[in-house]
């Protein structure tokens, strides 16, 4: 029987396929520098980002050497809270909240999902929240889906994880988890219900 029901962040919850996108993207609108020099250097820092060895504070000031312009941190917050939600899939986690523990696995920014999850009001939604750059590794790796397992409480035969990229399915399908590969370009949210309700009878 299934219990919990995981998902992934962005692509899946969110319009933009990565959150590196949404944040570029917003940089370089509100910077008025180009989206290939934004994209170029912010790319040099992602993985430490992504993995936590490092944090936005410790790299912006690189970042804005690199880019060649000083550029207000509160921006780049701006860039968190401007992160466009899918509000269809977030209304129907809510639904699901009701009868399903419900948690996050991403490969992410701790600031970035923090600030998301306070300004959007969605955290009471979420019985676990597991970030990459909490565990210093990513959805490639299973430790990542152990905590999850553990804070949840659950085995992973009781969960369901959905992802939009399909190789972040590989570790939890050897591991026994029914996976929904979402197609983050279709967006096809009819198909997606009929996908999980197979999984959930």
């Amino acid at each position: 029987m299934i219990k919990a029901i995981l998902f992934d962040f962005d692509g899946v919850l969110t319009i933009d396929k990565t959150g590196s996108q949404s944040i570029t993207t917003y940089l370089a609108k509100s910077s008025g520098i180009s989206l290939e020099i934004i994209r170029k250097n912010y790319y040099k820092y992602n993985n430490d980002l992504l993995y936590g060895k490092i944090t936005h504070k410790q790299m912006w000031q690189d970042f804005c050497q690199d880019i060649g312009k000083q550029l207000d941190y509160a921006m780049l917050t701006d860039a968190f809270k401007n992160t466009k939600l899918d509000l269809e899939m977030i209304a129907f986690l809510k639904e699901l909240k009701c009868n399903y523990l419900i948690g996050m696995i991403t490969d992410n920014k701790c600031d970035r999902i923090d600030t998301i999850l306070e300004f959007n009001k969605l955290r009471p939604f979420f019985d676990v929240i597991s970030i990459s750059a909490e565990y210093h590794l990513g959805k490639e790796d299973k430790p990542i889906f152990e905590g999850t397992f553990a804070k949840l409480n659950v085995f992973p035969n009781e969960c369901v994880f959905i992802d939009n990229t399909e190789k972040n399915l590989m570790i939890p399908q050897k591991m026994g988890v029914s996976t929904i590969l979402f197609d983050d370009e279709k967006r096809n949210i009819l198909e997606f219900k009929k996908q999980l309700e197979n999984c959930l009878s």
